[in-house]
C-alpha cells in the first residue's frame, strides 16, 4: 500500500485528533477538562473509515496489530508497575521523608536552591512532574510567604526540579515512551540524556542562588524515617545497574510494601489498595497508548508516515539536520497536545524512521525526543505542570515563565548537543 512519497490523506486521523483536542480546550477554557480519549477515539474512527479499497475487517486487523504491538504492550506493563510503585512509595511516606530529609540538611539561605534539588530527587524517584509539584509547591509557597521572594520564583524552582525527573526518571512515562519507541536501553538513554542536561541543572542552581541571595527562610523540617527513602534509592540504583526495568519496578513495589509493613499503621489490605489505585491511575494513559498505537499503525499502512518523512527530510542532508527535525516534530506535537508523553508516543515511530535513515544512535534520538518534549511541557501556560503550580501559588502561569530556567536551558543544551554531535558514541546501542 505504501509508496515512496506517501499519502497526505492518511494523516487525517492525526489532524482530527489535534483539532478536536484544541477545540475542546479553547471552548471549555481548560485543556484538561475533556479526556484525551475522546479525540483519540474520534481519530481512530476516522482512521478506520479511510482507504475504501480495503475491507473493514482488514483495517480493524491492521489497527489491532498496531495497538497490540509488543513495544506498546511492554510500555503498558511498565506504566502499570510504575503507577503501582509510585502509589505505594507515596502512601508509606516516602515523599514526605525525602522532603524533610532535604529541609533538615539544607542551609536556610539556600532554601530555594534546595527546593530545586528536592524537586529533582523526588521527580527522579516518582517519575511524575505533576506529582512532584503537588508535593512541593505548598512548601515553596509557604517559604515565599516568610521571605521577600515572590511566589513565582519559589514555584518556578519546583517546576524546574519536577521537569528534571520527568526528563530522566526511569519510571517517567516520557522516558519509557522514548526508550521503547527508539528501541534502546533505559540505562543507556539515562546516561546520554543526563550528560546533555547536566550543565542546564548546574546553571539553574547558580541562577537560583544569585537571585535569592540574602533571603533566608524560617521553615522547620519535621522528623523523618531514613528507611522510607530506601525504595527510591533502590529503584534508581537498580536502573543504573542495567537491570530490567520491569524487574526493578516489581522489586521496588515489594521493597516499599515491606518497609510500610514495618510501621504499625500499614497493612496488606492497604498495600493491595495502593497497588490498585496506582494501576487505575494509569488507566487513561494506557488506553491512550493502545489507541494511538493503532492509529499510528493505520497512518503508516496508508502511507502517512512516508509522507511526513519525505516532507521533513527532503531538504535534510546531514545527521544534524535530521536530529533537528526530530526535535521540531516532537516539540510541535507537544504544543498541540499539551502532553509530552502523548507527543512522544505519537511521533516516536516517525522519529525512529528518521533516526534509522540518518544513522542516528537510538540513545541520542530518544534523548532528543524526551528533552524537547519536556522543554515545551515545562513552558506552556496551559500545561498541567504550570497550571498546577500556579494554582498553589495563586498566581498566573505566565508569571512563572521568566523564572523557568531549567526547561529553557535543556532546550539550549539539546541544540548544543545536536550542533556539536555530543556525545560521541564508541559503540552502537543494541536492545
Amino acid at each position: 500500500m505504501n509508496t515512496t512519497k506517501g499519502n497526505p490523506l492518511a494523516l487525517l486521523p492525526f489532524a482530527v485528533f489535534l483539532a478536536t483536542f484544541l477545540l475542546a480546550g479553547i471552548v471549555t477554557g481548560d485543556f484538561y477538562k475533556i479526556s484525551m480519549l475522546i479525540p483519540a477515539i474520534l481519530a481512530a474512527v476516522v482512521a478506520l473509515l479511510l482507504n475504501r479499497q480495503e475491507t473493514f475487517s482488514n483495517k480493524v486487523e491492521q489497527f489491532s496489530k498496531g495497538a497490540g504491538h509488543p513495544d506498546i504492550m511492554i510500555m503498558v506493563l511498565i506504566f502499570l508497575l510504575a503507577g503501582a510503585f509510585s502509589s505505594v512509595a507515596s502512601s508509606i511516606g516516602a515523599v514526605d521523608a525525602t522532603v524533610n530529609f532535604a529541609l533538615t540538611y539544607l542551609p536556610q539561605n539556600m532554601i530555594i536552591v534546595g527546593i530545586f534539588i528536592i524537586g529533582c530527587f523526588i521527580s527522579l524517584s516518582m517519575g511524575t512532574s505533576v506529582g512532584t509539584i503537588s508535593a512541593l509547591a505548598p512548601i515553596a509557597v509557604g517559604i515565599s510567604a516568610e521571605t521577600e521572594l515572590s511566589a513565582a520564583i519559589s514555584v518556578a524552582a519546583v517546576v524546574s526540579g519536577a521537569m528534571f525527573g520527568d526528563n530522566l526518571s526511569i519510571i517517567s512515562d516520557t522516558t519509557i515512551a522514548a526508550v521503547r519507541t527508539q528501541k534502546t536501553k533505559m540505562k543507556d538513554k539515562f546516561k546520554t540524556n543526563f550528560f546533555i542536561v547536566l550543565p542546564a541543572a548546574i546553571v539553574t542552581l547558580v541562577l537560583l542562588f544569585f537571585i535569592t541571595l540574602g533571603n533566608t527562610s524560617g521553615v522547620t523540617a519535621e522528623s523523618f524515617d531514613w528507611l522510607k527513602i530506601v525504595p527510591y534509592i533502590g529503584v534508581l540504583a537498580g536502573a543504573l545497574a542495567g537491570l530490567n526495568v520491569l524487574a526493578v519496578l516489581f522489586a521496588g513495589i515489594l521493597l516499599a510494601g515491606f518497609i510500610g509493613f514495618l510501621s504499625s499503621d500499614y497493612s496488606v489490605i492497604m498495600f493491595m489498595e495502593n497497588i490498585t489505585s496506582g494501576i487505575t491511575g494509569m488507566a487513561e494513559l494506557i488506553l491512550l497508548t493502545i489507541i494511538i498505537g493503532g492509529i499510528v499503525a493505520m497512518i503508516q499502512y496508508n502511507g502517512g508516515i512516508d509522507y511526513i518523512l519525505n516532507l521533513l527530510t527532503r531538504r535534510v542532508r546531514t545527521k544534524k539536520g535530521a536530529e533537528t527535525s526530530i526535535a521540531g516534530l516532537v516539540a510541535t506535537t507537544n504544543l498541540a497536545t499539551a502532553n509530552n508523553t502523548i507527543a512522544i508516543i505519537t511521533t516516536g515511530q516517525l522519529a525512529k524512521k528518521i533516526a534509522d535513515d540518518f544513522h542516528i544512535d537510538p540513545r541520542k534520538s530518544s534523548s532528543i525526543l524526551d528533552i524537547f518534549s519536556c522543554t515545551v511541557q515545562g513552558l506552556i501556560p496551559y500545561g498541567a505542570q504550570l497550571l498546577t503550580a500556579a494554582q498553589f501559588g495563586e498566581i498566573s502561569p505566565l508569571s512563572i515563565l521568566p523564572y523557568s530556567f531549567y526547561p529553557i536551558l535543556i532546550a539550549i543544551m539539546g541544540f548544543v548537543a545536536i550542533g556539536t554531535g555530543f556525545p560521541r558514541f564508541k559503540r552502537p546501542s543494541v536492545t
